[in-house]
């Protein structure tokens, strides 16, 4: 389970950097008990944890002397609900996981779900809009933007990551994603035809995982000569040799219309690299300004931020200490403390 779904254990481990003790309470086929880098990790049978309306789980966390309930998910409101009426003196935060606000006629009964948190958080605050404009969130719960995790990716030696990759470009431009219509791959390829006439030295490095719009990509990429020989699928490759295509390249570029987050923006910030990313709000909350945002669907608009950027790239010492000093699991860590904190200064 950590190695197939790691947030689990980095953002439990981030909270408990900044010295707070964290436990987590996994529902689970079975029981278990685990102990890892200074977390206590209670797998419980999830029939037997909500079982009489949730007590068993509420009697577990008041043992375990839980200040503040931490709920992955928004999700997860009704259970967080069920529980949080036997925890009255407990106040609870939802962390949003790219949910989206239930259709208008189910609306009531999440409202009242709802109510049981004192807090919600996202990467950007501007997330949390439909909830607000639909009522799902009463006008006293909080609203923290934090990132959704961090990455554990480092910079390495670019040298070595050439030899082992093979990549090379100038700029060398890196895509991790899948290829469906909200990561918007064909519009990328046409801002990179685009602009292949001013960076005639430009190549793009494309690792993916889904693929259901690969044979409009390929066909778009023989049938343009600005293109061919260009563009590189690379298909989908561990997640050790994504690190190792992120160190090799210069630029990172997305053409998402909507995330949570970004995973692989932080990945590829993590390791130094400049991002052209889609100006949504998470890209917005994460970039700062060590990168380029350019208007979704807009092939234009990412030609020019790929000129500008070529012409006028950070650093990649300056795009990892944008990282190290907002998005590392040691700062993400630091957020979450001061989130529990005000809501515990909140509740008293």
């Amino acid at each position: 389970m950590f190695e197939r779904w790691p947030s689990v254990a980095d953002i439990a481990e981030s909270v408990a950097s900044s010295g707070i003790r964290v436990s987590v309470v996994q529902m689970a086929a079975r029981a278990e008990r685990i102990s890892r880098e200074g977390v206590e990790y209670l797998f419980v049978d999830a029939a037997q944890a909500m079982a009489d309306d949730g007590r068993p789980l509420a009697a577990l966390l008041e043992g375990l002397g839980a200040d503040v309930l931490h709920v992955h998910g928004l999700g997860f409101a009704e259970a967080a609900h069920a529980v949080a009426r036997h925890l009255p003196g407990r106040p609870m935060l939802l962390q949003d996981h790219a949910s989206r606000p239930p259709r208008w006629w189910r609306r009531a009964p999440w409202r009242r779900w709802y109510a049981a948190a004192a807090g919600v958080a996202f990467t950007a605050p501007v997330l949390a809009r439909p909830f607000v404009q639909a009522r799902l969130f009463g006008p006293a719960t909080r609203v923290f933007a934090i990132p959704e995790s961090s990455s554990r990716f480092t910079r390495g030696s670019r040298a070595g990551a050439w030899a082992e990759t093979g990549l090379y470009g100038d700029p060398c431009v890196a895509w991790v994603g899948h290829l469906n219509a909200g990561k918007d791959p064909l519009t990328v390829l046409e801002g990179i035809a685009r602009v292949a006439d001013r960076l005639p030295g430009l190549h793009l490095w494309c690792a993916f995982g889904s693929a259901p719009l690969l044979a409009q990509v390929r066909r778009r990429i023989e049938r343009d000569p600005r293109l061919a020989g260009r563009v590189h699928l690379l298909g989908k490759l561990a997640h050790a040799k994504v690190e190792s295509l992120l160190r090799a390249a210069d630029l990172f570029v997305s053409g998402s219309r909507s995330e949570s987050c970004g995973y692989a923006l932080l990945e590829a910030m993590a390791c130094g690299v400049a991002p052209v990313v889609t100006d949504i709000p998470a890209h917005r909350a994460l970039v700062g300004d060590v990168g380029r945002l350019w208007p979704c669907g807009d092939a234009q608009g990412l030609a020019d931020a790929l000129l500008g950027i070529a012409t006028h790239r950070p650093s990649a010492e300056r795009v990892r200490a944008h990282f190290d000093a907002n998005l590392s699991f040691a700062a993400v860590g630091r957020q979450w403390a001061a989130a529990y904190a005000q809501l515990l200064d909140g509740h008293r």
